[in-house]
């Protein structure tokens, strides 16, 4: 039973509406993810709690060095250029100049090791952060992604991870650099112009007040340009990956345009976030520049004045510049700052994802194998979480001993795939349990239950490697002589031995260098090779012509012999010779029986085969 289609986002979703006015409610919400920025990342961060020492050690150095400047060059002026000696004016000249020098070569060497440190650790975050983000979907269920677009997490895991790599290796060092040497600036203007700098204090705490208010528009336009960003991604992944689809009906026109609407929703958000972000920085920097010029007068009337000396207005004028310049800085920052937390509060709201169907606290452990599996389905209820309201198994309830061949027939809807996705514990049963050789499912490790299983789909899946690596990809380890021997029982070493690297060579994304049936036969080889003591076979010669389904039976056959095996199949031509064929509908099992028996009853199965075999 397949989930449900996943769209792209509406334009009347909520994110593409024009942003209301933030209720209190709202500023709460972001101030509290701007406060969690660092906690949420702190776990991919306290690993390199020592090159995080180091990057700030480093940090230090250069704005210290950066405000020893100024003070070397207030001596410059008063000792260097207003001596009355020109002897002594030279020999000044020449010491300050050093000292000049020596405080540049200090900042340009410690704000390189600094780069590199956050650099470095931005990166190396930023890729920890990726891989967890990565891992931990990977382990959700599939009802994970009957609601979430596997393009959108793409777009999360790419785009937004470097919107995180760009704060830790770039943004927030620049921030504390900034903030820092801004600090410092104000506290020497401050000691050494106490009244003026009060004043200009005063006029600064005006401008963080606004600032705070437009800080709170960047965040949510922010997180809005990313989701249309990811909707972007949604649409083109699901595209391309159903391109032979998109081509067929010549809809290449129409799903053009549905992109560029959507990369146009997406421009459209940022250019608001671009505008409001370019509106906040313009505001602080001038009303700050303009205070620290109304100090800087200040100080040229008390040179006037001889209240002060030359090279103390010119010290003065450089902190003021240094101090002006952290501020657009730090401006900057604290618009990439908003909008990482809107980048890390995506990633957090997938790493709290959490599976239903999660790994048993205590978990047993299953007999050694000694031989096929034996299955027992009891009473089963399932519900989809995406259609609560119908029940796709219903009082289900199936034996399958060791050694025998049960194929569910029925049609479509009937709850047969749903049996698989239950077995492989994709979805919890609402009620009921399933027992492998006597261990409740649900008390075993995922690894080790799908481990004593072999499943071939009804849509075969080939990955973009060799056909070696395709085959074992359930025993990565499986030597070369095994690979052979299950494309053999598959029979499809002919056709990859005619490939034009043979097992070594790719077969492209999603295997678009071989035929259907080819890619079915892939997909058996890979079953096979497992040796799982069940076997589970969905519709899995459906993608085969006539010779190909009867040597591919003729080896399914040979190798059920060792195993249980659950087949289901809409072709009934394939399951005649199972030991049991068990009749579906509406999630419930309605015949059982042999081939020849259910015919001679007349009921649902009867009416299947007088169709498929009159056709």
């Amino acid at each position: 039973m397949s989930a449900p289609p996943r769209h792209a986002a509406t334009p009347d979703s909520p994110e593409d509406r024009p942003a209301a006015t933030p209720t209190p409610a709202d500023a709460a919400a972001r101030a509290a993810a701007l406060r969690g920025l660092l906690p949420s990342l702190w776990p991919f961060l306290r690993p390199y709690r020592g090159r995080i020492a180091l990057a700030l050690v480093f940090l230090l150095l250069a704005a210290g060095a950066t405000l020893v400047f100024p003070l070397a060059l207030r001596e410059l002026i008063d000792q260097g250029l207003v001596a009355a000696d020109p002897g002594q004016r030279a020999m000044a000249l020449r010491g300050h100049f050093l000292w000049l020098f020596a405080a540049g070569a200090a900042l340009g060497l410690f704000s390189a090791l600094r780069f590199y440190a956050v650099t470095w650790l931005g990166e190396r975050v930023s890729a920890d952060l990726r891989n967890a983000v990565y891992a931990h979907v990977l382990r959700q269920s599939p009802g994970f992604f009957e609601t979430t677009r596997t393009g959108e997490v793409v777009s999360r895991i790419t785009t937004d991870t470097t919107v995180v790599q760009n704060i830790v290796g770039s943004s927030l060092s620049m921030g504390l650099r900034n903030l820092i040497m801004g600090l410092g600036a104000l506290a020497l203007l401050i000691a050494t112009n106490p009244w003026v700098m009060g004043q200009v204090l005063g006029i600064l705490v005006l401008v963080v007040l606004p600032a705070m208010a437009f800080g709170r528009r960047v965040r949510k336009l922010s997180r809005a340009s990313q989701d249309r960003v990811a909707d972007t991604s949604a649409i083109a992944a699901e595209m391309l990956n159903a391109i032979d689809v998109v081509q067929s009906h010549a809809q290449e026109a129409r799903e053009a345009r549905r992109f560029a609407e959507a990369s146009e929703q997406a421009f459209d958000t940022a250019r608001k976030r671009t505008r409001v972000r370019a509106l906040l920085v313009a505001f602080i920097i001038s009303a700050t520049f303009g205070a620290l010029l109304w100090g800087l007068y200040q100080g040229t009337q008390a040179v006037l004045a001889g209240r002060i000396s030359a090279g103390h207005l010119g010290q003065t004028v450089v902190y003021v510049i240094l101090l002006v310049s952290s501020v657009a800085v730090l401006a900057e920052v604290w618009g990439d700052l908003l909008r990482a937390a809107g980048a890390t509060e995506r990633l957090m709201e997938l790493l709290a994802a959490r599976s239903p169907v999660a790994e048993p606290e205590a978990p047993l452990a299953l007999p050694p194998r000694g031989g096929p599996a034996r299955v027992s389905l009891q009473g089963l209820r399932f519900h989809y979480p995406s259609r609560p309201d119908r029940a796709a198994l219903e009082d289900f309830a199936l034996e399958i001993a060791p050694g025998e061949t049960v194929a569910l027939v029925g049609p479509s809807g009937a709850g047969k795939s749903t049996v698989l996705q239950l077995l492989l514990r994709f979805y919890e049963a609402q009620q009921g349990r399933i027992l492998l050789d006597g261990v409740p499912i649900d008390r075993l490790r995922l690894a080790e239950l799908r481990g004593r299983m072999a499943l071939v789909p009804q849509h075969s899946v080939v990955f973009s490697a060799s056909a070696l690596d395709n085959i074992r990809y359930g025993r990565p380890d499986a030597p070369h002589e095994a690979v052979i021997a299950a494309a053999r029982a598959a029979h499809a070493h002919e056709f990859i031995e005619q490939l034009p690297e043979g097992y070594d060579s790719f077969l492209g994304e999603r295997g678009v260098r071989l035929s259907g049936g080819q890619r079915q036969r892939i997909a058996i080889a890979r079953a096979i090779l497992q040796d799982a003591p069940l076997l589970l076979l969905d519709e899995a010669t459906s993608a085969l012509d006539a010779e190909s389904e009867r040597l591919v039976q003729q080896a399914l056959d040979e190798a059920m012999r060792d195993r249980s095996t659950l087949v289901i199949a809409h072709r009934l031509a394939t399951v005649q010779r199972a030991d049991r064929i068990v009749v579906m509908e509406q999630g419930r099992i309605v015949e059982q029986g042999r081939h020849a028996e259910l015919v001679a009853r007349g009921g649902l199965y009867a009416r299947l085969a007088a169709l498929q075999f009159a056709a």
